[in-house]
Order: C-alpha cells, then sequence, then structure tokens
C-alpha cells in the first residue's frame, strides 16, 4: 500500500511539474514569435517606405499600387546636382556652377539589396499582400499626398492570431494593423515608432 502510495504522489508530482512546464513554455514561446514575426514584417514595411519615398523623390508622388511602384523605380532616375565651388565659404571669388546629373533609380535599388518583385508580400502571412492606399489631403490651399501601408497583425501571427495570448501580452491586439503613414496627416511615421 505504501508503494502504491509513493507512486501515486509521484505521478501527480511529475503531472504538476509538466504543468508548470507549459505554462512558462508558452508565454516565451509567444514572445519570441511575435517578435520574430513582427520585426521581419516591420522591416518589409520600412523597405516600402524608402522604396515609396524614392518613386516620390523621382515622380513628385506615391504609386498607387505596388505594380506602379516596382515599375517606376525599375525605369525612374534619380536628380542630382552637383555644386562646383563653395557657396559657403565667404571667401571664394569663382564661379558656383550647378550640374544636374541623371542616375537610374535601379542602380540604387540594387545596392541597397532590395528586391521589387517581393515588396507586397508579407512575411509569414502564406502570401498575403500588404494593404496599400495613396490619396490626397487639403490643408488650407495646399493638396498633399498621403498614403498607408500596413497589415492586420493577425495575417501574419500564425497559430498565435488570437485574442487568447492578449494574457501574456496586454498591449497585444491580433486585428490592430502595423503600418506607417496616415491618410488624415502628411505623416509617414509607422506605429511600431511609438512603442
Amino acid at each position: 500500500m505504501k508503494y502504491i502510495l509513493n507512486v501515486l504522489i509521484l505521478a501527480v508530482i511529475l503531472i504538476c511539474t509538466y504543468i508548470l512546464y507549459l505554462s512558462i513554455k508558452e508565454p516565451l514561446e509567444f514572445k519570441k514569435e511575435k517578435d520574430s514575426r513582427t520585426e521581419a514584417v516591420v522591416k518589409s514595411l520600412k523597405t516600402i517606405k524608402d522604396c515609396q519615398e524614392m518613386h516620390r523623390d523621382i515622380y513628385g508622388k506615391f504609386a498607387s499600387s505596388f505594380e506602379e511602384l516596382a515599375a517606376g523605380l525599375k525605369s525612374g532616375r534619380f536628380r542630382t546636382i552637383r555644386v562646383i565651388g563653395d557657396p559657403d565659404d565667404p571667401n571664394f571669388t569663382g564661379k558656383i556652377t550647378y550640374d544636374t546629373l541623371y542616375v537610374p533609380s535601379v542602380d540604387s535599388i540594387k545596392k541597397l539589396g532590395y528586391n521589387l518583385d517581393s515588396l507586397p508580400y508579407v512575411p509569414f502571412a502564406n502570401g498575403a499582400k500588404f494593404d496599400m492606399v495613396t490619396d490626397t489631403l487639403m490643408q488650407g490651399i495646399t493638396a498633399l499626398d498621403v498614403m498607408e501601408c500596413g497589415i492586420q497583425r493577425k495575417a501574419f501571427m500564425g497559430k498565435f492570431a488570437s485574442t487568447y495570448y492578449k494574457k501574456f501580452d496586454n498591449r497585444y491586439d491580433p486585428d490592430s494593423k502595423i503600418k506607417f503613414g496616415d491618410l488624415q496627416s502628411p505623416s509617414m511615421a509607422g506605429n511600431w515608432e511609438s512603442k
């Protein structure tokens, strides 16, 4: 009888130990996955943001689609102005000359290592694409180009795309959108920057 009681106590201890292990493992696994997936999505959003800013430098407006963005950056040219002479030197007496050069934007894209064909695709989202919207915002008499690009967290969080995991992180909301830009103001800031 004493032997059976000892075996039962040992079984209860093992079960309690396993439950304790699971209660520690689950939040750590969630945090690790959330951080790595969010980091990959933020990296993609920063690349899209850089590409949109390059497109705006070339054409004076944001691209309204990923196809337009890729095509524009593949065929566009950056304008660079080379200044000959020093306009800030009070002792410079020569003539200041400005020379305008045009450089193919595809060269800069290649140097940065950006793949224009993969821009629309969200990491860990099984082929889902980022939502991108452009518009014109009137502030007074000035028309401003604005844009917003992002995706709901549940699209890339896989098995963690549930409010169940909110108990491990109070700020976690799988229905919230991770994005940059704003259609209501001329801001290109990402909402991951405010955390």
